[in-house]
């Protein structure tokens, strides 16, 4: 039986055998957010992410790693991104769970007891392993909760969509769940932020499903964690992006 072809919404993705088969695809999504209506009918301002990003979930390699890989998922996230818009036939491949790990013992964040291990990893990570693979700095912002999170980090989402169009990264103490933001929509009554979920698992499915099931989707600022602090990590790529 002949496979089907990766369609323009989907991503071919080479683990060069490193990953378990399983029972899923190697073909993952590609902007699993595009079709959502803006949460606000008139908003005063929306910012979004520009150009194309894979959607990475925990198993989707064939690896279980659910309840530790919910960050790895979202440095990849943001792998993809850069190398589907400053990639090349010289661009690096997306990294696998092991590669990240491998890489931050080798940046020296990490002692060789972590690869291997299930240990998790935030914004501050993800910042080292997308330098030292891509060459991408990026900023660390830390939001503090509360008002806050309304003012400050609402704020540096829609300077970093302006000028990088980069997903970025977020998570916390109370709330450490890592999520990717694609997106923020301002306007009377309150902020959005679209969020990327990493912490799906299962078989393959479709944009709309995704959709359906909430695994990308437009949240209230205020529904977050109040009383978590939260770090947000931002891609510092080029200007120019499509």
């Amino acid at each position: 039986m002949m496979k089907k072809a990766a369609s323009a919404s989907e991503e071919k993705i080479d683990w060069g055998g490193r990953a378990a088969e399983g029972n899923f695809r190697r073909t993952l999504m590609k902007n699993v957010h595009e079709g959502l209506p803006q949460p606000l009918k008139e908003p005063s301002k929306c910012s979004m992410i520009r150009g194309d990003y894979v959607y990475f979930h925990y198993g989707c390699d064939g690896q279980d790693d659910r309840g530790w890989g919910c960050g790895y998922r979202t440095v990849q996230t943001m792998s993809s991104w850069i190398c589907c818009n400053f990639g090349g036939a010289e661009r690096k491949a997306v990294p696998s769970l092991p590669e990240i790990q491998q890489t931050l013992v080798t940046v020296g964040d990490k002692p060789g007891s972590f690869a291997g291990s299930r240990e998790w990893i935030g914004t501050v990570e993800g910042s080292l392993v997308l330098d030292l693979l891509y060459e991408v700095p990026s900023k660390l912002v830390h939001i503090r909760g509360g008002a806050e999170l309304e003012s400050v980090a609402v704020q540096e989402l829609h300077r970093h969509f302006e000028k990088h169009g980069s997903p970025a990264m977020m998570g916390g103490d109370r709330d450490n769940s890592s999520k990717g933001i694609l997106g923020v929509c301002s306007g009377e009554g309150g902020s959005h932020l679209l969020v990327l979920d990493p912490h799906y698992y299962g078989s393959h499915l479709e944009k709309e499903d995704l959709q359906g099931g909430g695994w990308v989707s437009w949240k209230r600022v205020s529904s977050l964690d109040q009383t978590s602090f939260y770090n947000l990590c931002l891609p510092q790529t080029a200007k120019k992006t499509p």
